[in-house]
């Protein structure tokens, strides 16, 4: 049987299993009967035939009425409804082959014959009778038994589906806790199976999926309780972070603006821990900033005027990366989209700092927007060497090799904040990487 035909679910293999048994049932029960019918019509044959006399002479008897003489068969064959009819060589022949007994033997145009062979007399009745009774038996029992395997498939069809019911309530039990959001948040797992009795086989599988449904909730309350005290621990140390580096950063502020004299290697060293300090407090603000969204915090929601906010984030990459191409492609009429338009200046920025900063000098970027079924397309596309295979680009502090040249100052936190960001704004974003083109594509809602 292919593959493609044999039952999948188990409700198709309950039935077509017991449709093949009682079939099979069916048919041996029936070839019992028959071989049993038959050897009780032929023994009543035989029977018959035995009883049968010598008719007198000039009288006619019905069947095959022959002599045995001196090694030679004479005889008639007769059949109701028919002249008497001598036996012809060829009749002659089949019977003087048999051996003393009774025999079924084919004696041509006139049908099967059962015979029985003394030393002296062979006579015999047509078989015709038993035949049509066979037959008859035959296509009644076809006809029982396709009645009955039918019957039985639309009972047995119920009876499973019935039985089958609790099952049907574990899969919808798996099936709806399979669709909830497990990666986001405190997530309560409150469906259990409700067939839970241990002396039944679904039964059994309930109190498993039940308690395997307890483990797993128990272990996303920790996992969740974990990530809130990281959370609140990383907004918090960043929150309290920011006093001192802002401090930090006016001391050496003030020494370098000092109107006196300062030894060059002091000099150096403060500007060192100025530039360090305003690395720092970039990297603190980008750690508040995910701390915040991974809390949930609702950005700004007011209307964005996109094609503008790329002009101008494009306009201030020339400006600071004059070593590279800077194209856009923007459509005819402006795009709007609601949004928080200081995060989406943030994502943008940082695509395109990290297109900066990964890039060899004269590397092209062109950044793109792309109108369509009610959502807007940001692109930013380099022509650079690419992303390094099996980096995953937006996890936080991801570090390529050195196929993509890295500036001093970057965090590894520039494309997690834009996946971040794009992700509080209910959108997407994905990458797509080979030497020689790589496109980042933010997708957003536009209504």
């Amino acid at each position: 049987m292919s593959s493609n035909l044999r039952p999948k679910t188990l409700r198709a293999k309950l039935i077509t299993g017991q449709i093949a048994v009682l079939l099979a049932l069916s048919v041996l029960t029936g070839g019992v009967a028959l071989l049993a019918l038959h050897g009780f019509l032929t023994h009543d044959l035989d029977r018959q035939i035995d009883q049968l006399v010598q008719p007198p002479v000039g009288q006619r008897a019905p069947g095959i009425n022959a002599r045995i003489a001196d090694g030679k068969v004479e005889g008639t064959i007769e059949l109701p409804y028919t002249k008497t009819r001598p036996l012809s060589d060829k009749q002659l022949a089949v019977l003087a082959d048999l051996g003393q007994g009774n025999h079924s033997v084919d004696m041509g145009p006139q049908g099967f014959f059962r015979v029985s062979v003394d030393q002296e007399r062979i006579k015999g009745l047509p078989s015709g009778p038993v035949t049509q009774v066979m037959w008859r038996m035959f296509w009644l029992l076809v006809a029982i038994t396709a009645a009955g395997v039918a019957v039985a498939a639309l009972i047995g069809r119920r009876i499973i589906r019935r039985s089958l019911v609790p099952l049907d309530r574990v899969a919808d039990t798996a099936a709806r806790v399979s669709e909830l959001p497990l990666h986001e948040g405190d997530v309560a797992l409150a469906d259990r199976v409700p067939d839970t009795d241990p002396d039944t086989e679904v039964g059994k599988v309930g109190l498993a999926l039940n308690r395997m449904l307890g483990h797993i909730g128990d272990a996303l309350k920790a996992r969740h309780d974990s990530e809130t005290r990281v959370r609140r621990f990383v907004a918090d140390a960043s929150h309290e972070l920011r006093t001192p580096l802002a401090a930090i950063r006016g001391y050496a502020e003030l020494t370098r603006r000092s109107e006196e004299a300062v030894p060059p290697q002091i000099a150096h060293a403060m500007s060192r821990v100025e530039s360090e300090a305003v690395r720092m407090t970039s990297l603190v603000e980008d750690m508040l900033l995910l701390a915040r969204l991974d809390d949930g915090r609702p950005l700004e929601r007011a209307e964005v005027d996109l094609s503008r906010l790329v002009l101008d984030v494009v306009g201030d990459a020339r400006i600071s990366a004059p070593d590279h191409g800077w194209r856009i492609e923007l459509p005819e009429e402006p795009v709007t989209l609601p949004g928080d338009e200081q995060r989406l200046h943030q994502v943008l920025g940082n695509l395109l700092s990290n297109a900066r900063t990964h890039t060899p000098p004269g590397t092209t970027v062109t950044t793109g927007v792309i109108v369509h079924n009610g959502r807007v397309d940001l692109t930013v596309t380099d022509d650079g060497p690419g992303i390094p295979e099996g980096l995953e680009v937006f996890e936080r502090f991801a570090r390529g090799d050195n196929s993509r040249s890295r500036a001093a100052g970057s965090t590894g936190l520039g494309l997690s904040i834009v996946a971040a960001v794009v992700g509080a704004h209910d959108g997407e974003v994905s990458v797509q990487s080979v030497p020689g083109k790589t496109t980042f594509t933010v997708s957003l809602r536009i209504s």
